[in-house]
């Protein structure tokens, strides 16, 4: 059962609504106050949401919950088996460290312009679940989630659980969330994870007993890899004043390689690519773009700054086309939804490779598809704008993203949150924020 959390208290939504919109609202008009009120009051309703359904009893966020805060979790004997399969696709507990991680954008610029010690808290108590999932494994593994027992995690990770790690909890420092003894301690993992990696030859490694020693790798030629590397070398830098990171840095930054050899650099110069060009995936690009933004923060020199503020707004570009995909969602819509991933089981095969993991997966997402049609829709209609709003408040530039003001709010305001099944609407909140810090709400 998931963790129940009190939703924030109405009495401080009403202080902050008064102090943020009463003193813009000669400025900005009626009409664009109402927009941005309900997008306020929309967003309000999806933190409240988050806490109340969504962050287990872990401190880690889930990919899903029944309406009553309800879901299936994994025995260890299950992880351990590798069931549904050994990438945990399809769970509640699929995605705990990317999520943790992003969602960490949010609730920090929340904390930071509400100042508010129940923000604070909430935003601490995600670094504490990244922390526990980069604790159950070898050096170096950072888990989806755990099982019943609070300790056993799926067999097998993945880039796209490790880049937001370590981004969130990058950000945790960068923003003064952790102080004293606890930075020390993200810190020390930070950098312990680091090493472990490098050892690796920047490849994500598995349990023992998992169908491949290794899933995943940050040394790739591609979109999945350069932001994700170059930014964990910076940030190691800055972090521990280390120079061997420093040096590292620069020179992966120029190395060149791939199929059409180009350098990290310039991947990172080019902005996000989707893997599948025929669907849009920014909730798995923006496992690049935030720490591409968080490049752009770090770097002094002008020439790399430059070249990660192009790719920005490249991907920015990119992003800003599926936000307007949330208004072709139907809040009134009836569909199945199926939790119990259980019933995936008769599909279910043992796995000696990455590959047949993948296999008995991808069979299993046919079969759900069939059973969960609601999935389909609050994935296309639902995850993939909300991610895309926030990538546009990622956008170095002011002015460029008040050009997609309008839209955004539109977006935040269309759903009912309390009618939605998964968790990845959680970006509205960072991409409300960063609006506001803006000063375009």
């Amino acid at each position: 059962m998931a963790f129940p959390v009190k939703p924030p208290r109405v009495s401080r939504r009403s202080a902050l609504r008064t102090a943020a919109f009463t003193a813009g609202a000669a400025l900005l008009g009626a009409p664009k106050m109402r927009a941005a009120e309900a997008a306020e009051s929309a967003v309000e309703t999806a933190h409240g949401e988050i806490w109340r359904r969504f962050i287990d009893q872990y401190n880690v966020l889930l990919d899903y919950a029944e309406l009553d805060g309800s879901y299936p979790r994994p025995t260890p004997e299950e992880n351990r088996e590798g069931k549904p399969n050994a990438l945990s696709w399809w769970t509640a507990t699929e995605n705990g460290s990317m999520f943790n991680g992003s969602y960490l954008d949010g609730a920090i610029a929340r904390w930071k312009q509400t100042k508010s010690s129940e923000d604070r808290d909430r935003a601490f108590r995600l670094v504490k679940g990244l922390l526990l999932l980069g604790s159950v494994g070898p050096k170096g593994f950072i888990a989806r989630g755990v099982a019943t027992d609070g300790q056993t995690p799926p067999p097998m990770g993945s880039n796209d659980q490790t880049g937001p790690w370590f981004y969130g909890l990058w950000r945790a420092v960068h923003e003064g969330l952790v102080e004293g003894e606890e930075r020390k301690q993200v810190i020390a993992k930070f950098t312990d994870v680091a090493s472990a990696l490098e050892s690796t030859a920047w490849k994500m490694p598995c349990v023992a007993g998992a169908p491949s020693p290794f899933r995943g790798s940050f040394a790739m030629f591609s979109w999945e890899g350069a932001p994700r590397l170059l930014f964990l070398l910076k940030a190691t830098h800055q972090l521990t004043g280390d120079s061997h990171w420093a040096e590292l840095y620069t020179k992966l930054a120029h190395e060149t390689g791939g199929t059409q050899p180009q350098s990290r650099l310039d991947i990172c110069a080019a902005g996000m690519v989707f893997h599948n060009p025929k669907s849009r995936e920014c909730w798995t690009g923006a496992s690049s773009v935030a720490p591409l933004r968080a490049l752009w923060e770090m770097e002094a020199d002008a020439t790399l700054r430059a070249a990660y503020a192009r790719g920005l707004d490249a991907s920015v570009r990119l992003a800003a086309e599926g936000v307007p995909l949330a208004l072709q969602f139907n809040n009134e819509g009836k569909e199945a939804f199926l939790g119990d991933w259980r019933k995936l089981l008769s599909g279910w095969l043992p796995q000696k490779s990455e590959a047949e993991a993948v296999e008995v997966a991808e069979a299993q997402a046919r079969e759900l598809g069939k059973m969960s049609p609601r999935r389909y829709q609050e994935f296309k209609f639902v995850r993939e704008p909300a991610y895309a709003s926030w990538l546009v408040t990622l956008h170095p530039d002011r002015a460029v993203v008040e050009t997609h003001r309008d839209a955004l709010l539109k977006t935040l305001a269309h759903f009912r949150y309390e009618r939605l099944y998964y968790s990845q609407f959680f970006p509205v909140e960072a991409a409300w924020w960063r609006l506001r810090a803006l000063g375009l709400v």
